[in-house]
């Protein structure tokens, strides 16, 4: 009888297992499903695409022709180079900007509720809207830049942003770092909130001086977070399309043409479906081996400041 209870006991244990399986695996079937039409079809088919010259006249496997000639004459070359150049500065200008802002608005002082909603116009208007500010400003004839150079003397005449390589170029970053500085400048303001008061009063008691407080104790503090930020942001910038399309569309002379606009240029604008995918699929590698120093240098950073 005993043998007969402890059977029963155990298969409804077994089946109440099964149940509670099958129910997780209900929960994530959906975004198993998710996963599998709007990432792995897509990934997978880009893949195949870029083994074929694929047009709107058809397709007709090529092999690794269309990698061959990625990296043929140079051109393809110079795009990967001006990208990291882009992504570097740009993320480098949010990141200073954003630690600035940061401290500013951590300051004790009146209406410092205000500011903090002052700051987040560029991030919550659309980047067509913001970008079309930015091009009445980078114009030669009518742009208060423009204008203001020449009226402290810096120019002798209009001078047309936008119509350059060098210019247009920086430019486009200037523009960037507009659109995501308030979003890193509120990662680091809440960074910033959550350092013990009492490290500060220590510091201040001991006759610190407020850039050694910022260098020896909200730097360390919030090193997770800015190298979080750092990574992420990056990665975000490399992916950016519609600043650069909107103000330049990859101009002037492919000034401003990074890998992004380079890919829908050749497969969207040229109608090369191929070789657009194998310039996606290099975007992917890339993207992948960026991830994954993100995850390896993040755990580094977490485990060097006691952060789990």
């Amino acid at each position: 009888m005993t043998m007969a209870l402890g059977t029963t006991r155990q298969e409804r244990v077994r089946r109440r297992a099964l149940s509670d399986r099958a129910f997780a695996w209900i929960l994530i079937a959906p975004a198993i499903l998710f996963i599998a039409i709007i990432v792995a079809w897509p990934l997978v088919e880009t893949i195949r695409l870029s083994f074929t010259n694929a047009s709107l006249a058809g397709e007709e496997y090529v092999g690794f022709a269309n990698y061959e000639k990625l990296f043929q004459g140079g051109k393809f070359g110079e795009i990967i180079l001006r990208t990291f150049v882009w992504m570097f500065f740009s993320v480098s200008l949010k990141l200073v900007l954003g630690l600035i802002g940061a401290s500013l608005l951590m300051a004790v002082v009146p209406g410092q509720a205000l500011f903090r909603i002052l700051i987040m116009p560029p991030w919550v208007i659309p980047i067509a809207m913001g970008c079309l500010g930015w091009l009445w400003l980078f114009n030669g004839d009518f742009g208060i830049i423009s204008g203001v150079a020449q009226k402290i003397g810096i120019t002798d005449g209009p001078f047309a942003f936008l119509a350059y390589k060098t210019s247009a170029f920086w430019s486009a970053i200037v523009t960037d770092a507009w659109v995501g500085t308030p979003m890193v400048t509120l990662f680091f303001l809440a960074a910033m909130q959550g350092v013990p008061r009492d490290l500060y009063e220590a510091a201040w008691v001991d006759g610190a001086s407020r850039w050694y407080r910022f260098r020896r104790i909200t730097i360390p503090q919030i090193m997770p977070v800015i190298v979080s930020m750092a990574l992420m942001s990056a990665i975000w910038t490399f992916n950016s399309f519609e600043i650069i399309w909107i103000l330049t569309q990859g101009g002037p002379r492919g000034g401003t043409t990074t890998m992004i606009i380079d890919t829908y240029k050749v497969a969207i604008a040229n109608l090369q479906f191929g070789e657009g995918a194998a310039r996606a699929v290099i975007i992917v590698i890339m993207l992948a081996l960026f991830s994954l120093l993100y995850l390896w240098v993040l755990g580094k950073v977490n485990r060097k400041y006691g952060v789990k």
